[in-house]
């Protein structure tokens, strides 16, 4: 078996989500993190609460959402202005530093996203970070009108890029993101940026767990859903390494 394509997740994989506490804290003294990791949690949460009630909306609709319920709930009081610098910085993430580089070893291959990311912000967000240049495909689930994990939108790939789910890595760094895609049949590689032992070290050595580190423990470790990846490697520079064992 040959892989064709990789086929990367966007937010939390390419681009880091956690670069949005710079302007978080810049808007609201010291409230950037907790605003950043509850904004990320509602996100995910109201993208798979639309999913299963079948009341569809964009992800850029889901964000500003998001945003405004982890404003309300800190109690935090803000104009039109400052809400749009925030959600402006969803357009200008920063990449992760071995991103730009990973994509260039896999040259060869088709190179694309699958991403919960409406077209709007994806188009602004690749082109903003130069990676318009590397890349086949830019594909969002908006075609489909279903979020991720629902098999609807890994269907996308191969009615985008017309090649079989067994000639596929999906790569991801949300756990969840990797057993979907298992589930509906990607070779998957996960990132695992956070191990189970520095997780469970950060949380038994505070008594009060900071928001960074609950965001971690929830969030970033493998989940319990009867699937597994193919592949645990710790960043996006260990793929070609990945990619050569299909080789023949």
């Amino acid at each position: 078996m040959t892989i064709k394509a990789v086929v990367f997740d966007a937010y939390g994989t390419l681009y880091d989500v956690q670069s949005v506490a710079e302007i978080t804290e810049e808007t609201f003294p010291g409230y950037g993190e907790m605003i950043t990791q509850a904004w990320r949690i509602k996100q995910l949460e109201y993208s798979w609460l639309r999913s299963l009630m079948r009341r569809y909306e964009d992800f850029s609709a889901v964000t500003r959402d998001s945003l405004a319920y982890t404003l309300r709930i800190l109690a935090l009081d803000h104009d039109g202005a400052a809400f749009a610098r925030i959600m402006d910085k969803y357009l200008h993430l920063d990449l992760y530093p071995d991103a730009t580089a990973a994509l260039a070893a896999l040259k060869g291959h088709k190179l694309a996203i699958l991403s919960n990311g409406s077209p709007d912000m994806l188009d602004a967000l690749v082109k903003n970070s130069g990676l318009d240049a590397v890349l086949d495909a830019t594909i969002s689930v908006d075609a489909n009108k279903v979020f991720k994990p629902a098999p609807e939108a890994y269907l996308l790939v191969e009615e985008k890029l017309g090649i079989r789910p067994s000639e596929v890595l999906f790569v991801s760094s949300n756990p969840w993101d990797a057993c979907g895609a298992k589930a509906f049949g990607f070779n998957v590689a996960w990132i695992e940026r956070v191990t189970p032992q520095a997780m469970a070290l950060a949380c038994v050595e505070t008594v009060a767990i900071a928001p960074l580190t609950m965001f971690k423990a929830i969030r970033t470790q493998m989940d319990e859903l009867g699937v597994a990846p193919d592949h645990r490697i710790r960043s996006l520079s260990e793929l070609p390494e990945v990619v050569a064992t299909y080789e023949p």
